[in-house]
């Protein structure tokens, strides 16, 4: 297909994408808009068509059979943002039962259907024909500001080597986090990558947010909402923190509804892929009844969250508390981005009662899992060993590995004493 003239990155989630087509007859890209879906999907497809086209919708609407190409050669056909049109699932699942063939179409969507629209719209979940991926902005490794020296892969095996990696400076790493993993923005001039990030939160206040919806909700009250999300970033804070932030309430009836509008914008931001959960790991830890269940609160992007507080790398360098945040914000969403390559997950972990905490808990598909703590300077190391070190003792089966990730390093260490790995966050891949 034609990449509309546009030099293509390779991304992680090109070989998943490959794999899928091979076992099913239809995938689904699903993620936030401007991440990269519609540019890898015409990369793996021979034809498409465009929802957003008035006329493809209409002709979608009255005969949804009608945007079907018939030729096997212009197959794996792109369907771009079908949920504008959701009928177009089930109809999809039936070509794909009538198909003899297998990757007939790759539909791709930046909004999940509201609860409601998906029950009077959608009848079968399409298991065993549609499979749907998660696709997240771009990873460091990804926009080539990570070498890939130091991979999860060889951690876990055992196999990681230590060397040097280039030398990176702070301001850098401040830049990565205002630019974001939007792919529009990775060669915009520095001075200017802020621009993308804050347009895209003018977007989710302006339209995105009434999207699919008759209901107008209120602008201000979002807006409030994101900036006390990105002030909580990388968090464990509960419904009730925003609440206080947002709201307020003089008796138990107005208490009542501003709670149902707090879990209803979350639910918006939550369809239009911007937020993520990061869950608690409780597994195999001597006092399971102490550790923590909340979730951690992520922004699908650490550019978002800074978008929202008007922040810049010159006022991240200026508050390297509010940096330290930030860091951390950006390791786990190139952690997530790894991880789900590599068929894991990622949790943090909290003992309620000693404080003990660990920023991420890697689990991989063997069941096997990792231990990190992410430090922004590398001053910090040694303070972040002895945490991962008492959360080992406390462990009844022991982690894989551990590792601290930082932010300015030039090399990739393993620590003699513990055997725990240092590794800048720019020399990291899966």
């Amino acid at each position: 297909m034609d990449l509309q003239g546009k030099k293509y990155l390779p991304r992680l989630i090109d070989q998943k994408i490959e794999d899928y087509l091979s076992i099913f007859g239809a995938i689904s890209i699903e993620g936030p808009k401007w991440c990269g879906k519609t540019l890898t999907s015409l990369k793996h497809s021979k034809s498409a068509t465009f929802m957003d086209d008035d006329n493809n919708k209409e002709m979608a609407s009255l005969d949804v059979k009608s945007i079907f190409t018939s030729e096997i050669a212009e197959r794996p056909q792109l369907i771009d943002e079908w949920n504008l049109v959701p009928k177009i699932w089930d109809a999809v699942r039936r070509e794909c039962d009538k198909s003899p063939t297998k990757g007939n179409f790759i539909l791709t969507g930046s909004t999940t259907l509201a609860s409601d629209i998906r029950k009077e719209k959608i009848y079968h979940s399409g298991v065993g024909r549609i499979i749907r991926v998660k696709m997240y902005t771009m990873s460091l490794f990804e926009s080539n500001d990570s070498t890939g020296k130091a991979s999860l892969t060889n951690m876990l095996n055992g196999t990681q080597e230590s060397m040097n990696n280039k030398n990176i400076e702070l301001v850098d790493i401040a830049r990565f986090i205002i630019r974001g993993g939007w792919p529009e923005n990775i060669l915009v001039a520095k001075e200017k990558i802020g621009i993308i990030p804050k347009s895209y939160i003018d977007s989710i206040l302006n339209i995105d947010m009434n999207e699919e919806s008759e209901k107008r909700r209120d602008k201000n009250k979002m807006t409030m909402l994101l900036r006390s999300l990105a002030r909580n970033e990388t968090s464990i804070v509960g419904n009730k923190t925003l609440l206080k932030d947002i709201f307020e309430y003089e008796n138990g009836e107005q208490l009542l509804s501003s709670r149902d509008t707090v879990t209803e914008y979350l639910d918006v931001l939550d369809r239009l892929h911007l937020i993520e959960n990061q869950e608690a790991y409780s597994e195999n830890y001597r006092s399971k009844e102490r550790v923590g269940k909340s979730p951690k609160r992520h922004f699908t992007d650490p550019s978002l969250a800074c978008a929202c507080l008007n922040l810049t790398s010159d006022k991240l360098m200026k508050d390297l508390k509010t940096f330290g945040f930030m860091f951390e914000s950006l390791v786990e969403r190139d952690l997530r981005i790894y991880m789900d390559y590599l068929d894991g997950n990622v949790y943090h972990f909290r003992d309620n009662i000693s404080g003990l905490e660990v920023d991420s808990i890697l689990e991989f598909s063997d069941g096997e899992y990792a231990a990190v703590e992410i430090k922004l300077g590398y001053n910090q190391v040694e303070e972040a060993i002895a945490t991962l070190s008492k959360f080992y003792e406390n462990m009844i089966k022991k982690p894989k590995f551990m590792c601290v990730i930082v932010g300015k390093c030039n090399s990739i260490l393993k620590d003699p004493t513990t055997g725990i790995y240092i590794v800048p966050i720019t020399a990291l891949k899966p």
